[in-house]
């Protein structure tokens, strides 16, 4: 790790974000109905981003114009180097679609690649925009519910291979959100097989692929397959270096025709994502965000092994998932006997915590409630007591 670096990282911290036009702390009274909450939910950081990216931002804002921008060359080679250095997989400069965020590229991928009543299958509990993407583009949803076994997430594959026979697209979450699965080889590998028998083309969204706590180790889907040409993988800086409202992911489409389609939907609606803050953020966070990601996922997994030793310890009505990958923590309520609608108030009014409600996620969520532990630990710490003092009283 470089030293100089390490020195100046302390995601310990506590940076005010209040008047910063902050959705998760401006936002407080819109989305919870009172400023008194910790908020826990938005998928966000309390960490300040690398410093190169901070730099970046303030040498590009020096110059007084901001026009129109193109993406350079070198925004596709920093992201060609980051997935070979870091993932292992060597992917072609032609393969990729820059594009405004990964929910649009959903959306526009859903239009691309399957018509009007066509099945497409997403794996419930999962990160909602799955779900409206499918039902505003008149497509029909096929829920592939995964099973809680042993207080462990696993796809149920005969029920997955019975939907890939009338469904067109799979929308995978890998890894997981919100309950933090890694998928294995195995795994992944079942997905293709089932995926080849019945040509179903595969939209892995792998936003939080940096974000894994070993000895779990990410595979990158379309790394995997014996020919990648029905796999869309979407990736980005915004979760792993806290960007995420400079609004630039990338696509990674191996099949020409199958670009020129996306493309088509994205001039369609004349979707930009060259934004002249953004590219340069983006290029900077993948050349030169190692060392600071090296020293965040350890200081995440100390915070999720505190999460869940405190809420075994304190709170036994509550059970906190240990997730495998991102900065997500999935907690079990049911025990609590409340509504969801109660559940999402008791954290609110009683715990002043405010969290992701578990049915956002789909009717697998009910009863269960999203974390989001990327704070300094003096924060989330403050967060369970007061969660622990709540259902004390």
């Amino acid at each position: 790790m470089n030293q100089a670096l390490n020195k100046t990282v302390d995601f310990d911290q506590l940076i005010s974000r209040d008047n910063t036009n902050s959705l998760k702390y401006d936002g407080r009274q819109t989305i919870f109905g009172q400023e008194d909450v910790i908020p826990l939910w938005v998928a966000d950081m309390d960490f300040a981003s690398p410093p190169q990216v901070t730099q970046a931002l303030i040498d590009r804002a020096t110059h007084p114009i901001y026009g129109y921008s193109h993406f350079p060359e070198s925004v596709y080679e920093s992201l060609i180097e980051w997935l070979r250095r870091r993932h292992g997989w060597q992917i072609e400069r032609d393969w990729i679609v820059l594009c405004p965020g990964v929910v649009p590229s959903i959306n526009a991928s859903v239009l691309a690649f399957s018509q009007p009543g066509d099945g497409v299958i997403v794996q419930p509990p999962v990160y909602f925009p799955f779900f409206s993407a499918v039902n505003r583009q008149s497509r029909a949803l096929i829920y592939n519910p995964l099973q809680l076994e042993n207080n462990h997430y696993q796809i149920d594959f005969a029920h997955l291979e019975a939907c890939a026979a009338q469904a067109k697209m799979l929308l995978l979450c890998s890894p997981h959100n919100p309950v933090g699965r890694v998928w294995r080889e195995d795994e992944l590998k079942r997905i293709l097989d089932i995926a080849d028998q019945h040509d179903l083309i595969i939209f892995a969204d792998e936003i939080h692929a940096d974000l894994i706590y070993p000895p779990a180790k990410h595979q990158v889907l379309a790394r995997l397959a014996h020919q990648q040409k029905n796999i869309i993988t979407a990736v980005a800086p915004s979760k792993t270096f806290n960007i995420p409202g400079l609004n630039l992911s990338a696509l990674i489409i191996p099949d020409a025709s199958q670009r020129n389609r996306l493309n088509e939907v994205f001039d369609r609606v004349h979707v930009s994502a060259a934004n002249p803050f953004s590219i340069v953020a983006f290029e900077a966070a993948y050349r030169h965000g190692d060392a600071w990601l090296d020293a965040m996922i350890p200081y995440l997994q100390t915070t999720r092994d505190m999460v869940v030793d405190y809420v075994a310890a304190h709170i036994p009505k509550i059970k906190a998932f240990a997730s495998e990958g991102t900065y997500l923590i999935w907690l079990d309520c049911r025990a609590l006997a409340l509504s969801d609608q109660a559940l999402k108030q008791f954290f609110i009014q009683q715990a002043g915590v405010g969290l992701s409600p578990g049915d956002l996620f789909g009717e697998a969520g009910s009863g269960f409630m999203r974390m989001n532990i990327a704070a300094p630990k003096s924060v989330i710490q403050t967060a369970l007591k007061n969660i622990a003092t709540a259902l004390q009283a």
